[in-house]
């Protein structure tokens, strides 16, 4: 029996029914769907399949069965659709969104008499089944109680629309927190309730809630659940508690272990439980590895059978392995708990000051994006503090909130968001961006949101845009001993140096070259190493602390453009009320510099322990690791060029200082003072600076002042 099967969706998820189906030669795909039509087209051409406009003209193309993997709130609409025009259905979990759409797919089934299957994929993974056997032989006695543990983290965001896991506060409940609620039926029986909490952490900075704890009361025992994006490394754990033993199954690797009561000595029963624990990981994990890369452990191995298993059912004029019938149950519980959260994040947001809709008024907010980090915060709190109206562009809503604030949560990557926060501003301060993360996080947050908020300062004619850039987008790595000011040459092997320094230098330039096209008004700061309260003094630019001892590349005489924090906001606060329009550029730098052993004597004092990593071995080193991850494929974190810029002996000025008339008020040593003493719990002495750096501010001083 021959069928043709169809897609309504093209996301993450379709390219593993994709390969199910592949592996079956009773199944033809014969086309997909989605709304978003050129996705459909880009991954159409990638299946080896067609593109087709409409349900209607996957069934005129001869679909007999249809795969929904849609948003959970379309699951209904489509399968009902489907199902009318005569097609069996296999839908992503969850089923639906309520009791009633369940019910209305279950009587379209039964009008159309075609089949429904829903993906309770889990179920069908091989440790789940070994463990389901395992309980149903009584080996485990009865089943008391059920842990599930599980973390995870969502595909990089990479701009435009928000996908669906960012669109509500529940959809990571919807999304993983089914699979414990249906896990815990087949192990523990009915559910008769849920108590589910959930909090932000900051894992994943886009999902309202990226913490959540359930406990579940069954018909035959209690069952706990744990979703994180805190929790590292990713772990995919259920432990199964029973009277005479427990199973613990690990998802990830692949793995299950028992602990069983024995009739021996306490002490015996714990050495043979020991051994029974450890050994099948010893075993299972490197043989499961040599199963994965021969193809007989699947990714997504538990969907992979259910679909298989569906298909074999409609073959046989068979009942299907999991009908809407049987989770009715999930779906209540799953958006109870869902809802309840989607509740719970849209009273804190009515809650926020909703952002003021005037344009071009020179009553408008200052508009601080990236408002959640260190500069962007000391920003929006020195503007605040002199009675100015501001506006922050936050990924979640602040825990508090002074007066005169409004707030716009949103992802730079996003331009509806974006426009939502340019809006009736009267000036942008520019301040988000990646700080970490693969390159498509740099791209979106860096790239991308810059794009976006030029575009929204060009559609709502800002009357300022204060950007804020980096040193790094300079060429560390030329010639050495040169002082690097605001007309330096830029990076010219950006790609080499990192993630950060690559989006940082597209970003200025893009702001530079549009500030020129469309004439926005326009002021560029390049701050040198920020540093105080909150962002760290001593990092890797200066060494790493190893068993009392400090670790320093090079001989430690590179000399380092910290900035203290205060200083900079001076500077940004200046730049907002500056006659500056023509995208100038400004270092922001401490005429006061300092080396990385000036850092940690002044950190730590005269007797601290450190050893100097050799340049030569530095570069050797970086040498063998380009080597090894080239073979990888990969690019390495200590490449030559990127050592060579990081050990590289500059002076650095502020040429431009003065068309702001900035100069630091705290200074890098008064400012190291002040992060001593927050540190330590007695006020620390005064840090005196040497001669040298005391003649050599005084001389800055004394030449901008002529």
């Amino acid at each position: 029996m021959k069928l043709r099967a169809a897609f309504v969706g093209t996301g993450y998820i379709s390219d593993y029914h994709l390969a199910a189906l592949r592996r079956m030669k009773n199944v033809e795909l014969v086309g997909v769907f989605d709304v978003d039509e050129e996705k459909c087209r880009k991954w159409a051409a990638s299946a080896n399949t067609k593109a087709y406009s409409s349900l209607n003209a996957l069934r005129d193309a001869g679909a007999d069965v249809v795969h929904v993997l849609t948003p959970p709130h379309t699951h209904a609409q489509i399968a009902i659709g489907a199902l009318r025009l005569g097609c069996h259905v296999f839908v992503e979990k969850p089923l639906a969104v309520d009791i009633a759409e369940c019910d209305a797919i279950l009587e379209a089934a039964e009008r159309s008499g075609k089949r429904v299957c829903v993906s309770h994929s889990l179920l069908f993974d091989p440790q789940v089944r070994r463990a389901l056997e395992a309980v149903r032989a009584g080996k485990l006695g009865r089943v008391v109680a059920v842990d599930i543990l599980r973390s995870s983290v969502y595909p990089p965001y990479g701009g435009g629309p928000l996908p669906p896991q960012y669109r509500s506060a529940g959809y990571p409940f919807r999304d993983l927190g089914i699979h414990a609620l249906y896990l815990f039926e087949a192990f523990l029986g009915q559910i008769e309730s849920v108590s589910a909490n959930w909090a932000s952490l900051g894992g994943d900075p886009n999902l309202a809630f990226d913490e959540w704890r359930a406990m579940v009361r069954c018909k035959n025992g209690l069952g706990q659940f744990q979703l994180s994006w805190n929790t590292k490394p990713l772990q995919s754990q259920i432990i199964i508690q029973g009277t005479k033993g427990v199973l613990r199954v690990d998802l990830f690797l692949m793995s299950q272990t028992t602990r069983s009561a024995l009739p021996l000595p306490k002490a015996v029963e714990r050495v043979v439980n020991a051994l029974s624990d450890s050994a099948p990981m010893l075993f299972d994990v490197p043989k499961n590895a040599v199963r994965f890369l021969r193809g007989k452990a699947l990714p997504y191995h538990g969907l992979q059978d259910l679909i298989r298993t569906f298909y074999e059912s409609l073959a046989s004029d068979q009942r299907v392995p999991v009908p809407p019938e049987d989770v009715r149950s999930t779906v209540y519980w799953t958006e109870k708990t869902a809802r309840a959260a989607d509740l719970q994040h849209e009273e804190t947001l009515r809650r926020l000051p909703a952002p003021s809709r005037q344009t071009q008024e020179r009553t408008g907010p200052i508009l601080v994006t990236g408002a959640s980090g260190s500069l962007g915060g000391a920003v929006a709190r020195a503007l605040q503090s002199t009675g100015q109206r501001v506006r922050l562009f936050v990924r979640r809503p602040p825990a508090t909130l002074p007066e005169n604030v409004e707030v716009v949560l949103g992802n730079l990557g996003d331009p509806e968001a974006v426009s939502r926060a340019v809006r009736g501003a009267q000036v942008v301060i520019h301040a988000g961006a990646a700080m970490s993360g693969s390159w498509t996080d740099h791209e979106c947050a860096t790239v991308t949101g810059t794009k976006n908020v030029l575009e929204a300062c060009r559609k709502y004619g800002v009357q300022k845009l204060v950007y804020v850039s980096s040193m790094s987008v300079l060429d560390w790595a030329g010639a050495e001993g040169d002082e690097l000011n605001e007309g330096s040459p830029l990076e010219p092997r950006s790609e080499e140096r990192g993630h950060y320094t690559r989006a940082k230098l597209m970003a200025e330039k893009l702001v530079v070259d549009e500030a020129a096209r469309h004439n926005i008004p326009t002021v560029i700061l390049r701050p040198g190493k920020i540093f105080g309260k909150g962002q760290p003094l001593v990092s890797p630019a200066v060494g790493w602390k190893v068993k009392g001892r400090w670790i320093m590349l090079g001989d430690g005489e590179a000399q380092i453009p910290f900035i203290y924090i205060d200083d900079v906001v001076d500077a940004v606060v200046l730049a907002t009320h500056s006659d500056l329009d023509k995208a100038e550029i400004i270092q922001v730098t401490d005429p006061v510099q300092v080396t990385q052993n000036d850092v940690l004597q002044l950190w730590e004092g005269e007797r601290v322990r450190t050893l100097h990593i050799p340049r030569w071995v530095v570069f050797s080193l970086a040498a063998i690791s380009g080597t090894l991850f080239r073979l990888l494929g990969r690019q390495s974190p200590m490449s030559p060029y990127r050592m060579k810029s990081a050990l590289a002996r500059h002076t650095f000025d502020s040429a431009n200082g003065k068309l702001l008339n900035w100069r630091p008020q705290v200074g890098v040593l008064e400012g190291i003072r002040r992060e001593l003493e927050s540190t330590r719990s007695v006020p620390s002495p005064v840090v005196q600076p040497s001669s040298s750096q005391v003649t050599e501010a005084e001389a800055v001083v004394e030449a901008g002042q002529r």
